[in-house]
């Protein structure tokens, strides 16, 4: 089976999360040299291939499997793939069944390798993700098996194959502030405390300003309210209580604890209460290290383009393996209609894809070189 014909197999199980759907069976079954770990909890199945080649480094390639719902607006079946030129359409198209294929083709392919090779699989990114790479990990530590490096398939690229990698992340703190006031008669203000008068104070200072200056490799970290909301729908009756739900796209630069103390410098004296979650952690791999110098050649081998670096977008299952210490990046097709309908990418990138990755396992089997 050629990578394409795998891709299209792949598409068609309809893992929206946590469902697998049989796929990872299907997965297992294409690996059959590999040992393999099944990992289950929650409702959340996850794979973890792995194969002893020498005593060199240990490689991961990870992965999800589960898709977010299609949704409206699909001009076919999301999950029949269709072919119109060089696109093919479906949900994962992009993210990321592209990635998980040209991964297992690229590791069905090798025939040798001074080291580890594994793939992790998990039916929980696109979720909570609690029970999904997270847990996984955690059961491979005291079984020895972290890998050294890794490669997260996530699509990257933004206009190019080929023109952009992840070499980190930034965290994400979120947070909800809750304004206590009085409630009253809108004709008597004097008699209420108004939480929306009070908030409307400091909004100008907190609304969207960077709470650090950023570095070479990450954005400042920017307070960005997302909901307020108050008031029982009525214009007569001031509200009680106001609600207002923020997050900060954090790097190494900006804590939890900044970020309590950035709110506190403008609610000191009100009444107010404060939660905060931390979802996700920045992290970043050094540029200089083996697996980003190897992934770069590789690109610019099958590409002729020498990749840009990158730590921008959302969360993903990077995070994860960077906790435990693990050198990780980010690769993979053009990222441009993800959780869109029609969903697509191309035959070129899908094959291109698995090149890279091909060639990213002989370079570490050589040192790297």
């Amino acid at each position: 089976m050629e990578v394409i014909e795998l891709f299209e197999e792949l598409l068609r199980f309809p893992t929206i999360t946590p469902r697998e759907c049989g796929s990872l069976n299907f997965i297992r079954e294409y690996l059959p040299d590999y040992e393999a770990l099944w990992f289950e909890k929650e409702g959340v199945r996850n794979l973890f291939l792995y194969r002893k080649f020498g005593e060199g480094d240990h490689l991961c390639f990870g992965g999800h499997i589960d898709v977010v719902p299609p949704g409206e607006g699909w001009e076919s079946d999301p999950f029949q793939p269709r072919w119109e030129g060089e696109y093919i359409y479906g949900r994962g198209a992009q993210d990321m069944k592209s990635g998980v294929a040209a991964s297992l083709q690229a590791l069905k392919e090798v025939e040798s390798f001074n080291g580890t090779l594994s793939l992790l699989i998990t039916s929980d990114e696109e979720g909570e993700a609690r029970w999904g790479t997270r847990y996984v990990l955690e059961e491979l530590e005291p079984l020895g098996l972290i890998p050294d490096y890794a490669i997260v398939a996530e699509p990257t690229c933004e206009s190019t194959f080929g023109d952009t990698i992840k070499i980190g992340r930034r965290g994400s703190i979120n947070g909800v502030i809750e304004k206590i006031g009085v409630q009253g008669h809108a004709a008597y203000p004097e008699k209420a405390v108004n939480p929306i008068h009070k908030v409307a104070q400091v909004l100008p200072q907190m609304a969207g300003v960077d709470l650090d200056e950023g570095d070479e490799f990450f954005a400042p970290s920017k307070f960005v309210i997302t909901d307020i909301r108050a008031g029982m729908e009525v214009t007569n009756v001031t509200p009680g209580t106001l609600k207002m739900m923020f997050n900060v796209r954090n790097n190494r630069k900006t804590t939890m604890e900044d970020v309590e103390a950035f709110v506190h410098s403008y609610f000191d004296g009100m009444n107010y209460s404060l939660k905060l979650t931390e979802s996700a952690r920045p992290f970043l791999t050094d540029p200089n290290s083996k697996v980003v110098r190897t992934i770069d050649r590789a690109i610019e081998e099958v590409t002729s383009i020498r990749p840009s670096h990158s730590t921008a977008g959302g969360t993903s299952d990077a995070r994860f393996f960077a906790a435990h210490g693990v050198k990780t990046i980010e690769f993979g097709v053009i990222n441009d209609r993800i959780h869109a309908p029609n969903e697509r990418t191309t035959r070129g990138e899908v094959e291109g894809l698995c090149r890279v990755f091909k060639r990213t396992i002989e370079l570490f089997s050589e040192g790297g070189r």
